[in-house]
């Protein structure tokens, strides 16, 4: 098993010394120790630095994350972490898709805007104005009401 100086598992990883000392005091990741005290990592370390690189990548917390590996205490055959993993998952894609809906519809709205005021005649003066009436977008305009 290879062992990494903390200066080349931040190489490899692309996190800087704070991030992984950080990481090591949050308890996701814990380096071995030489005889003279100086931090040594491997590579199922360098494993779980790009494992929550991913998931923060993917809109997981650090608490989140913390939660997850913490799990390998319990289980080691990995089956907890995995059924956890699906489950976040499953959940993060939901938030995102109901993200995503509410995104398409402000750029629907956004369009509609646009082709409004782009059929009036003088813009931004005939909406709302006397051309309301006659509008092909009255039945979705907040400015006409039918007297």
């Amino acid at each position: 098993m290879k062992r990494y100086k903390i200066g080349e598992i931040s190489e490899l990883s692309g996190l800087t010394l704070r991030t992984i000392r950080y990481y090591e005091e949050m308890g996701l990741l814990s380096a071995g120790r030489t005889n003279g005290g100086q931090r040594f990592y491997s590579d199922q370390d360098l494993v779980y630095l790009k494992r929550i690189i991913e998931l923060k990548s993917l809109g997981f917390t650090l608490e989140e994350i913390s939660r997850i590996i913490r799990l390998k205490d319990e289980d080691h055959s990995g089956n907890k972490r995995r059924t956890e993993l699906l489950t976040q998952y499953r959940l993060k894609l939901s938030q995102d898709l109901e993200r995503m809906a509410t995104l398409q519809s402000h750029v629907d709205e956004l369009k509609w805007h646009i082709a409004q005021l782009e059929s009036a005649e003088d813009g931004f003066t005939d909406c709302p104005g006397a051309a309301c009436a006659g509008c092909e977008h009255k039945d979705r305009c907040v400015f006409f009401k039918e007297k």
